[in-house]
């Protein structure tokens, strides 16, 4: 026998209610990195371009590649709120880990850009050109930036862990690059100003800097999104946590096949486990009603688990007062 995931009307239009609550404040949070974001790219090409600061504009470029990937969640969560149909029963939440990739790709193409520009700087200096000594408009916009993007980053992040968005979460990561790489900014353009000299290199010499700050971050993001699109388990703690329910349920003699994943902000499950075969079907099916609903305490109301249940005949490891140590448990 095996769970089919019924779900009742009710059941089912509270959820939508609740992933629509979800994914509506998960826009709302993007929208307002974005007008910020927006505004802030305007003011640091600007800043950089009258203040001479090559590190300044590229930090301006970082910050349109945090506008365009503002865009590119939008688009994800408005395609990932869309509820199941015929053909994607799971519903769309893969969108949002496939936008969190794409946050990370747009990183090290923003990372590579910055790094490129710097060093043809840097070599350009010891090849006896002169670079232009930045202003302190480009230093002012620096101090702004830090500011504004750090607190764009607690915002985020915070919001980002409360709705278990990848996408959000991603997004406010690739804002505290953008704080960090302001920091650097700020560190290059203030040694060139307060230096004077040769010191001037230190602008692009920052720009490369941050460059590697930006790549380390657009990893992360990358690695953990494109192993979820590829199926990955749980992580082992959550692993873990859900075996100890199986073998802790009450008339559980064993389980094999069990399998993890991450579907969006969603987990699944999906299990073997093996029962007396003198059960009756309405006590076995309440067994797999005991672990889904265990399930859901770790895993949340929007998990997918899908229960198969198999007749045990052995009665060596069948006994109603049995402990976890007798319990039999095949991979």
């Amino acid at each position: 026998m095996e769970d089919t995931g019924y779900i009742d009307k009710y059941t089912l239009f509270n959820y939508e209610e609740s992933e629509n609550t979800r994914y509506s404040r998960a826009a709302h949070v993007t929208k307002v990195s974005m007008i910020f974001n927006f505004l802030l790219t305007a003011f640091k090409f600007a800043a950089g371009i009258l203040g001479n600061s090559s590190a300044m504009i590229a930090d301006a470029a970082h910050s349109l590649s945090d506008f365009i990937t503002d865009i590119a969640v939008i688009v994800g969560l408005k395609i990932a709120r869309k509820p199941r149909d015929s053909t994607h029963n799971y519903g769309h939440g893969k969108i949002e880990t496939l936008a969190a990739a794409f946050i990370g790709l747009v990183l090290v193409a923003a990372a590579f850009g910055i790094f490129w520009g710097g060093l043809q700087k840097v070599i350009a200096f010891y090849d006896g050109k002169g670079l232009p000594e930045p202003s302190k408009t480009a230093l002012a916009a620096a101090i702004v930036s830090i500011v504004v993007k750090e607190w764009l980053y607690r915002y985020t992040i915070v919001c980002g862990r409360e709705l278990k968005s990848d996408a959000v979460i991603a997004n406010a990561w690739d804002h505290r690059s953008d704080a960090f790489s302001s920091v650097g900014t700020m560190i290059g353009i203030g040694g060139a100003i307060f230096l004077g000299g040769n010191w001037v290199v230190l602008d692009p010499i920052a720009a490369i800097v941050l460059s590697f700050f930006i790549f380390k971050v657009a990893f992360d993001i990358s690695y953990k999104s494109l192993n979820e699109l590829l199926e990955a388990s749980l992580d082992s703690e959550t692993y873990r946590s859900i075996e100890e329910i199986l073998i802790s349920t009450d008339g559980v003699l064993g389980f094999h096949e069990l399998k993890t994943r991450k579907i969006g902000n969603a987990m699944a499950a999906d299990v073997h486990i093996e029962v007396d075969r003198d059960l009756n079907i309405v006590d076995a099916h309440e067994i797999s009603t005991q672990i889904e609903d265990r399930l859901k305490e770790i895993c949340g109301e929007n998990g997918h688990f899908s229960i198969h249940i198999e007749p045990c005949s052995d009665s060596e490891y069948y006994n109603p007062d049995m402990s976890r140590a007798n319990t039999r448990i095949r991979s």
